[in-house]
């Protein structure tokens, strides 16, 4: 668990990436945003590639937030409850989470250029799918590890669609959005009777 302050700083910086895109992204330009004095962000995190790190921890544990929340709600339930669940969460992410989510594909576009922001983004991003893949298989998934890395693969897709994509001006539609999450878990997991 980080402590209250870098909690605030790499919020503050998720929130200047989103903002102002990876070239904004200064330890000037956090704290401001953070609202600490100058010199504050540096002191926590030396360098950029420190600062890009706090950011993908930061998202990491939103995730895993996300994550408990989702299964607890489908621990013993069954794949309608998951689809209500996920589109639930997929309106969240695309109304009140959606800069955190262009911060995300800021780091994601970093990460090509910085071996070590990708393999950070990778790690995480592999602890996720393991533990989408253990939703999966308490529901009756046949290959919950395969399914799990194309369930995320397309709720990617609906994301970035929606966030950065062709209907980015479009206003969050939750019908369609129930309907694809319906659609994604029909995909995954075995008809019941």
């Amino acid at each position: 668990m980080i402590s209250a302050r870098h909690r605030l700083i790499a919020d503050a910086a998720l929130g200047v990436l989103a903002h102002h895109g990876s070239r904004g992204l200064t330890h000037r330009a956090v704290d401001t945003a953070a609202g600490l004095p100058p010199g504050s962000t540096s002191y926590y995190y030396r360098s950029r590639a420190a600062l890009l790190n706090a950011c993908v921890q930061r998202l990491v544990e939103d995730d895993h937030t996300d994550l408990d929340t989702l299964a607890g709600l489908v621990a013993a339930a069954d794949p309608a409850t998951l689809a209500r669940s996920l589109a639930q969460v997929l309106h969240r992410w695309l109304t009140t989470g959606r800069q955190r989510h262009l911060a995300r594909y800021e780091l994601t576009l970093e990460s090509v250029r910085r071996p070590e922001v990708a393999a950070e983004l990778h790690r995480s991003g592999s602890g996720l799918r393991r533990r989408i893949a253990g939703i999966l298989a308490d529901l009756g998934a046949g290959d919950p590890p395969r399914q799990a890395r194309w369930l995320v693969a397309c709720i990617d897709g609906i994301v970035f669609d929606t966030i950065a994509g062709v209907h980015a001006n479009d206003p969050v539609d939750v019908a369609e959005l129930e309907a694809a999450a319906r659609d994604l878990v029909d995909a995954v997991l075995p008809a019941r009777a």
